[in-house]
């Protein structure tokens, strides 16, 4: 008895040696090579002792059980990725443990890897890849990675026709929204709820942050200016998630005939509509980095003027300039490159403005688009029938041309906005 004591007391305390001088007891079976997976697609959401961000794509526990045995279609591009942990096996200085490391995968890669019966992918703006210009037309094709059809959501057919949807039982939306008005992928989802009701098909949206979440500003549309590039009275800056969104679209009943689609929204965890979200991948080819998202809506009402806002260059929406401005000092030339074919100004030597280290904006910021039509000697070349689609209203270009301040033409903003807020409340998932 005294031997058996001693004998466990000396192993217990050798286990308790080796734990303490961060060693760990060699496996005793074979482990896989030392930095290969030793399991895959573990979900952000069960290991996130961190408390992360996890996205509804990265949440699959949770929509797996909603696609099993049905024939799925999927709206995505570039930006539709998951994150998993996959355990690596590691061995270092004697010693031996498994270590959780992240990792993306397209998610059309991802649900054919869990034998989900992928059918068909439906690319918005930019395609699928995400190499588009902004309006290009984008063509049906194949995916050549996958062998599926990718029927574009583009040009004259922004809507999916019923046809188009044959063959398809369920259907996902996985897009990173920036939160702006503008951008298109909030358009694309209205008609894909309004084609899946019209078809009686369910829709699940794999929710994402909003990297502008907490700002509500801006002009709100009126009916009469409406278009793919602003479809709903809201403001430039929703302050929601794509999710968040849909619930709106349904719930005003925006749709035709106001229609209601059959949606659920996968939510994010651990998020929250202040938090800093770098997104993982650029949502679309001009907008290269966090600064250019969060100055997005403010840079592009250039959009409708003669300046150019950087494409054609490396640093699009983060500075402007045209020939008609003074030279301040700072000078470009916009020429084709990825996502600007042909760009405003092309070739042009440009002057303005570098806003690539400004402060993150915390509102619609007018300063900019108020200063270079102040500059801008010809006024009468200064603004394009485009503007009035972008702002939504007529209001904003006359109020400009008048020669009202920010803060006066923000006071006008006022009620729109307390009224959307009110209404907006209601949607919301996330504090």
């Amino acid at each position: 008895m005294v031997y058996n004591s001693f004998f466990k007391s000396t192993v217990l305390f050798s286990i308790l040696f080796m734990v303490a001088c961060g060693k760990s007891i060699r496996p005793t079976t074979t482990p896989p090579a030392i930095g290969e997976p030793n399991s895959k697609h573990v979900s952000l959401a069960s290991k996130n002792d961190r408390k992360e961000i996890v996205t509804g794509a990265d949440n699959f526990d949770a929509y797996l059980p909603l696609l099993e045995g049905k024939r799925v279609g999927v709206v995505t591009n570039q930006t539709g990725i998951i994150t998993y942990l996959k355990d690596v096996y590691v061995e270092k200085d004697g010693g031996s443990w498994v270590s959780h490391e992240k990792d993306t995968v397209s998610i059309v890669d991802f649900l054919l890897e869990k034998k989900v019966n992928l059918q068909k992918i439906y690319a918005p703006e930019h395609g699928f890849r995400g190499k588009a210009d902004a309006g290009e037309l984008i063509k049906d094709g194949k995916d050549t990675r996958t062998g599926l059809p990718i029927i574009s959501l583009y040009g004259d057919n922004k809507k999916p026709k019923p046809e188009q949807l044959d063959g398809i039982d369920i259907l996902v939306f996985d897009l990173q929204d920036v939160g702006a008005r503008f951008y298109t992928y909030i358009s694309s989802l209205h008609y894909i709820m309004e084609a899946c009701a019209e078809k009686n098909l369910p829709l699940v949206v794999f929710d994402r942050p909003n990297p502008n979440g907490a700002i509500v500003d801006g002009p709100i549309l009126e009916k009469e200016n409406s278009s793919f590039i602003g479809m709903h009275t809201i403001p430039v800056l929703h302050g929601m998630t794509i999710g968040e969104y849909g619930k709106m679209i349904n719930g005003e009943k925006w749709l035709k005939d106001s229609v209601q689609c059959e949606l659920t929204v996968i939510p994010c965890l651990n998020y929250r509509r202040n938090m800093f979200y770098h997104l993982p991948v650029k949502p679309s080819p001009n907008l290269p980095n966090d600064k250019a998202i969060n100055l997005y809506a403010s840079l592009c009402f250039f959009e409708g003027t003669n300046v150019s806002l950087g494409r054609g260059t490396d640093k699009q929406f983060q500075i402007y300039g045209s020939p008609d401005l003074p030279d301040t000092g700072f000078s470009f030339t916009p020429m084709p490159n990825e996502g600007a074919k042909e760009p405003p100004q092309k070739g042009k030597l440009c002057y303005g403005e570098d806003l690539s280290n400004v402060p993150k904006v915390k509102r619609l910021e007018l300063k900019w688009l108020l200063k270079a039509y102040e500059e801008t000697k010809d006024k009468s070349v200064f603004f394009t029938s485009f503007f009035t689609k972008l702002a939504g209203t007529e209001t904003l270009r006359r109020q400009i041309e008048s020669g009202m301040t920010e803060s006066e033409i923000r006071d006008t903003w006022k009620e729109g906005l307390t009224e959307f807020k009110k209404v907006r409340k209601k949607y919301l998932i996330y504090r």
